[in-house]
């Protein structure tokens, strides 16, 4: 094997062990990081619910609110009701958002929980349709971001398939109102009467598959280590 093409091998070698070395450590920060953030997720949710003015206060100093249990007293103004596709136990149907007004004149959107699609028109579940002062307890949400496989809103035909606040609130007549509070709460679960929606739908078991992708890259490393050590030992010997 002539000393160039080594050297080309070695450093080709080196600089794709470098790679899978950095992904390797990558990927065990990320672990760590993701460990951290499911604690904090977990200390949140079993944490004393707050008032809806105490986690505004929160959001408002640049803090995030994610997570935490908020409790609101208000009026569900249903006849606003939006619809955001989900699926529930494998089986498909919507989250129903409803703006709920506070004694305070605030408005916030709640996402009250699933409902299968047999149960979307209000009138199949009109039990539901909660008229008087409620208290409301659930965690708080920030905005979503579309997501590169998600489907653009239908706001005309009322589909929803990622939660646009801006768009939320505009299409329920409240765009550029200071008064909407700038986080939805997920609802937690409770007796509704006939029972939809259903709330307790929000997801906390993060998914944590970062060791497995550490062990992966390490591995891999390994193998071209291996694989670069036989490969110039057999062109050494046939000299």
């Amino acid at each position: 094997m002539r000393a160039r093409g080594l050297i080309l091998l070695t450093v080709c070698s080196a600089a794709a062990l470098a790679m899978l070395i950095g992904l390797g450590i990558w990927q065990v920060q990320r672990l760590h990081w993701k460990e951290g953030l499911i604690a904090e997720i977990e200390s949140r949710v079993h944490a004393e619910p707050i008032s809806l003015k105490d986690a505004e206060a929160r959001a408002k100093v640049g803090e995030d609110v994610s997570y935490l249990p908020v409790r609101v007293d208000g009026k569900f103004d249903n006849s606003k009701e939006r619809y955001l596709f989900a699926i529930s136990d494998r089986k498909p149907g919507w989250h129903v958002i409803t703006p709920l007004t506070t004694s305070d004149g605030e408005v916030v959107l709640i996402d009250r929980g699933f409902v299968p699609d047999a149960l979307r028109d209000p009138a199949s579940r009109s039990q539901g349709e909660l008229s008087n002062m409620v208290t409301v307890t659930g965690l708080a949400r920030p905005p979503e971001r579309q997501g590169l496989f998600i489907p653009n809103n239908e706001p005309e035909q009322n589909r929803w398939f990622w939660r646009d606040h801006g768009a939320l609130s505009k299409s329920m007549l409240f765009a550029g109102t200071p008064i909407v509070v700038p986080f939805f709460i997920e609802a937690e679960r409770s007796d509704i009467p006939g029972g939809w929606p259903q709330g307790g739908q929000t997801r906390i078991d993060l998914p944590n598959n970062h060791l497995q992708y550490a062990i992966t890259w390490f591995a891999l490393a390994f193998c071209l280590v291996v694989i670069y050590v036989i490969y110039v030992q057999g062109r050494l010997k046939a000299k």
